[in-house]
């Protein structure tokens, strides 16, 4: 199918619960407006208290179901920081239905033979270890879903390694296999993991990365998000162990 294509039905998340990190801005803030306006329950992870605040109040004025806000700071989380995450998520729901890791850094643009080593580590801390230490921990919590779903932010670069991209590329060939890993070990065979890559999408990391690219010939994040909900939504529950892409 044509996942740029899909058109969810208005209630597709009626009640569900769902994670999404890096939700200050871009594609995380985007899809936490369209899973809210969907009927979910968005908790809200980002580094900045501010921005979630404020993407806090644009829910709720809209009418969608009141959101949650859980700062932490990916890249030196402490085993503490996620023992609190999980008990704070728990308490005050119970379940966990959904997590969009969409956090993430680009690091350097270079060569290996001159990258960073530093970067690197920062790199890998967020766009790999990050990812899945917070899905490691909040499984027992996304056990007691009917059907809980776990999509992983992938790329293009993330298929195939790309040279200077370093880092980046090497920590989304990772989590590809992360995820497949999770979905072929079923030990919770009520979840189900799916990477997501979503092309070349009007976002600051983007412009970072291409500084000579015309943002207007992009799409914008809001062009993406049928492949976000199909994911996040019943109609994929056949679907385990996949990397789609939303520009298809």
């Amino acid at each position: 199918m044509k996942y740029s294509e899909y058109q969810p039905r208005t209630d597709l998340l009626k009640d569900r619960i769902i994670l999404i990190t890096g939700a200050g801005d871009g594609i995380g803030r985007t899809a936490a407006l369209s899973y809210a306006l969907h009927g979910a329950t968005v908790v809200l992870h980002g580094r900045t208290l501010n921005k979630l605040e404020v993407i806090y109040d644009e829910i709720e004025s809209l009418g969608a179901p009141q959101p949650a806000i859980l700062p932490l700071q990916l890249s030196s989380a402490s085993p503490r920081d996620y023992e609190l995450l999980v008990d704070t998520l728990s308490k005050q729901f119970g379940r966990l239905d959904g997590i969009l890791h969409n956090a993430g850094i680009l690091g350097e643009r270079t060569e290996l033979a001159h990258y960073p080593v530093d970067v690197w580590d920062d790199v890998m801390a967020v766009n790999l270890r990050a990812p899945f230490v917070l899905t490691q921990e909040l499984l027992p919590l996304l056990a007691q879903s009917d059907h809980a779903s776990v999509v992983f932010a992938s790329s293009g670069v993330g298929r195939e390694a790309s040279e200077r991209w370093g880092a980046y590329s090497v920590s989304k060939i990772a989590i590809e296999a992360v995820s497949q890993l999770f979905a072929k070990e079923q030990v919770y065979p009520n979840v189900r993991f799916n990477c997501i890559n979503p092309g070349a999408t009007r976002t600051a990391m983007r412009a970072k990365a291409y500084p000579n690219e015309d943002p207007k010939s992009l799409a914008t994040p809001e062009m993406i998000m049928p492949a976000y909900l199909y994911l996040m939504g019943d109609d994929s529950l056949q679907m385990n162990g996949a990397s789609i892409d939303a520009q298809d």
